[in-house]
Parts: structure tokens; sequence; C-alpha cells
């Protein structure tokens, strides 16, 4: 009975540690493919996978920028869950019967010559000549992507000597069928969230039609429509919530208007008027309120801007 239950204990510790490798191995392919394609570096904190079930999980894919600009992230995906055809791996192709990825946060940036970091990667350099095209992948199919979007922070430093800084705040889910490549399937995750926000000009839309994904442009997006104020609460007093808003606004423009005993400060944000409202919720809980217009026209992202700064200190 004792070697049964030894042989059983070290069954399962063999399980278990060949699960560990498996998810390792399958992480480390993922990663590596995940840079061939973009040309970016790649970095996923977990990965899951079930034999079983047939599927495949994976938290925290972070993609950071490409060489030329910061080290910040531009894309980050929370989860991705993917249901697989583990059969069609034995005919060499990657067959997803269906895939769910959350995109938490896009960090769009332009550099002091006006490029984008997404015009830099190597999805958006296809030309659709043979020679341009990367080295010969598994042939990958995807009937039903779900996507969901979260933000786009775009951080343009050809502003001036402080970054112009903007937040879109597009919270949409969308559906898309037969995708058809690893290609198809960055240029979409990149380019979608960029549509929903209005951001025009980029080079990697051009890139995106030739892999497949069709771009229908936009002057702004319906999910900001008639809006011009953002709000969050801290947890820290008025007083701090004040100083720190106070200091960013002066870094980000020029304050026309200090009201520290009404909680309000008002400035110039890149020739766009920002009304800033704190309201006192409790003794260590702030709420801070930002609106930002441009000819009497909403301009949600500059105020979007403006907090996201202010949390990355209050946070």
């Amino acid at each position: 009975m004792k070697k049964v239950i030894i042989i059983l204990v070290i069954a399962v510790l063999a399980i278990f540690a060949i699960g560990i490798i498996k998810d390792q191995i399958v992480k480390a392919v993922v990663t590596v493919v995940a840079t061939q394609v973009t040309g970016a570096p790649v970095h996923i904190d977990g990965l899951s996978l079930g034999v079983f079930t047939s599927s495949v999980r994976i938290s925290g894919f972070k993609m950071y920028n490409p060489k030329g600009f910061s080290k910040n992230i531009l894309v980050d995906l929370s989860k991705i869950n993917v249901k697989c055809n583990l059969g069609a791996l034995l005919t060499g192709k990657i067959h997803l019967l269906e895939a769910g990825i959350e995109l938490k946060e896009m960090g769009l940036e332009k550099d002091k010559e006006g490029k984008l970091n997404v015009d830099a990667l190597k999805v958006a350099k296809q030309t659709g000549k043979e020679e341009a095209k990367p080295a010969k992948q598994m042939p990958m199919q995807i009937d039903i992507l779900n996507l969901g979007i979260g933000k786009i922070i775009f951080r343009d430093y050809s502003a001036g000597q402080e970054p112009g800084i903007k937040v879109y705040d597009v919270n949409i889910n969308k559906s898309y069928k037969n995708i058809t490549s690893a290609q198809q399937l960055a240029a979409l995750v990149l380019t979608e969230p960029m549509k929903a926000a209005g951001i025009q000009g980029a080079k990697i839309y051009g890139a995106a039609m030739l892999t497949g994904v069709a771009f229908l442009p936009v002057a702004i997006a319906a999910t900001f429509a008639g809006r011009d104020s953002v709000q969050q609460d801290f947890n820290a007093t008025s007083d701090k919530a004040y100083e720190v808003s106070l200091a960013v606004l002066k870094r980000m423009g020029k304050v026309t208007r200090e009201d520290k005993a009404g909680g309000i400060i008002k400035a110039d944000v890149n020739s766009v008027s920002v009304a800033l409202r704190l309201n006192k919720k409790s003794a260590n809980k702030t709420e801070v309120i930002v609106s930002a217009r441009k000819f009497l026209l909403p301009k949600p992202e500059i105020a979007g801007g403006v907090l996201h700064e202010i949390s990355q200190i209050l946070k």
C-alpha cells in the first residue's frame, strides 16, 4: 500500500512538472513569434495550456516600443483566451476556433520628428512584395476573434519640450471572422483602437489593408460624442490633490486661474481651455473632474490626458 502511494505521488509530481515545462515552452514560442512578427520586445506574465480543454490562457501580454522610442509599453493585453483545434497541428496549421483578447491599454508615441511608434513595427512595413515578407511561418486560421478595446494614451513629443498627452477612453467590444495570418492579427489589434479613436495619418493603416484588414477613416469616435469631462476618485486629501493638479497643469500648459479655496484650476493646454474642479468626498478621498473645450467643442482626449498625468502621481 505504501509503495502504491509513493508511486501515485511520483506520478502526480511528474505530471505537474511536465505541465510546467510544457507551459514554459509554449510561452517561449509565443513570445518569439510575437517579437518576430512585430519587431518589438514582448513579455508574457503567464501562460496556461489546457490539453484536455484545447484551450490557451495568456495573462499580462506586453509589447514594448520598438527601437528609437521610449521604453514604455506600446500594447498591454490583460487577457488572451483561445480555443484551439489541436488536430490541425498535425497538418502543420494553427487553427483557433475562437479567440478573446482584452486590450487594456495602447501607448501611442510620436517622436520629435513626427514619426509614430506603430509605424516603426515590422508589421507596418509590409509592402506586398515577396522579398518584404517575413520568414515562412505556420499557416494560421482564427474563426472568430472577440476584441475588447480599453484606452489609448497618446504622447506627442513633437509638440515641444513637454509631450502633448491625450487619452482616448474607447471601451468597446468588436468581433471579427476569418483571420488568416499572424500579421493580419497584429495589424488588427494595433489599428482597430486607433480607428475607434479617430486617429488618422498612420502608415500602418496601409500595411493593414495589405494584410486584409480594411480601414474606414472616421473623424472622431462616437464614444466621445458630447463628452467634455472625465473624473476619478483618489485616495488623497483635497490639499494634496490640488497641489499635484496645479503642478501637472503648470507643466503641461499655462495656468490662467488658481482658486484653492474653491478647488478650481483653469489652464490653457495645447490651445485648449481646461477646467479642473476638486470635490472633497472625505478626509482622505477627493474627486478630480477635468473638462476641456476648444471653440466650444468638447476635447475629452485632452481632459483625459491631464487626468492621466495626475493619476500617475496620486495613484
